[in-house]
């Protein structure tokens, strides 16, 4: 089973949906958690809404800090392009996407950002589960 973080800045968007889509791509074979640096609290309503609309309900989710991640051992830290505001994790391979925070976006755009994601977990994911 391997172990694998998304971090962004609020735990919000980009982060949460990459977490949604490794628990579907990844089922039984990764354990996926997400987290931010400085964490919102709340998901977005149009990342719920993005991802609503491939069949996943990210209602279930919580904004969360990397202190509130249970203490096992990262495979991979994947950082979401949040640079400086995304601390150091401990794992043992570390990864940087450089994806645009699709927060204020609109929905057409944001949806971009999602398949962007999506696609990007997917590639890490595919050799994981072979």
């Amino acid at each position: 089973m391997k172990h694998i973080l998304f971090v962004c800045i609020e735990n919000s968007n980009r982060s949460q949906m990459a977490q949604a889509f490794a628990n579907l791509y990844g089922a039984g074979k990764v354990v996926a958690y997400s987290a931010g640096s400085k964490p919102s609290g709340k998901i977005n309503p149009k990342a719920i809404a993005a991802m609503k609309e491939v069949g996943y309900d990210l209602t279930t989710h919580q904004s969360k800090s990397l202190d509130d991640l249970p203490d096992v051992v990262i495979d991979y830290a994947i950082t979401m392009g949040c640079g400086d505001a995304c601390p150091l994790v401990r794992a043992k391979h570390r990864i940087d996407w450089n994806i645009p925070d699709p927060r204020d976006m609109d929905e057409s755009t944001f949806r971009e950002v999602r398949d962007m994601i999506s696609n990007k977990v997917k590639e890490i994911i595919t050799p994981l589960v072979s």
